[in-house]
């Protein structure tokens, strides 16, 4: 295992499993279904709290809620540096673009412009 950054690991356009799930997962947590989801988990814990179920359905529900909250959190912290990386790739792009222009010549810049801008469709 290797603590590389999410975006860097597959430059070439490829993405792992976890790369795959996150994106699976985000698209679902921005859904309605997710939102009554988490309005149902929410009202479970009050019910449970109101009926004065015993503890274990108090730490079931609980620790329900909980693991939620983490995995949205693993979630969107992947989300962050995906896009945190495509922005830093495509700003360098754009300067060496800049740079390619001022002086004079064209070439692997604009190429490489022109992936980045094309990059939001791969991550």
């Amino acid at each position: 295992m290797t603590f590389q950054h999410p975006a860097s690991k597959h430059e070439d356009g490829g993405r792992g499993r976890f790369e795959e799930f996150a994106e699976l997962a985000s698209n679902f947590t921005s859904s309605p279904l997710f939102a009554v989801v988490c309005v149902c988990l929410v009202g479970a814990v009050v019910a449970v709290h109101v009926a004065g179920l015993p503890t274990e359905w108090q730490l079931l529900v609980g620790d329900a809620l909980s693991a939620v909250t983490l995995l949205l959190l693993a979630m969107l912290k992947n989300s962050e540096r995906r896009a945190e990386h495509a922005i830093q790739r495509k700003l360098d792009a754009i300067v060496r673009a800049m740079l390619e222009q001022h002086q004079g010549k064209g070439g692997q810049a604009y190429e490489d412009l022109k992936a980045a801008a094309e990059m939001e469709e791969r991550l």
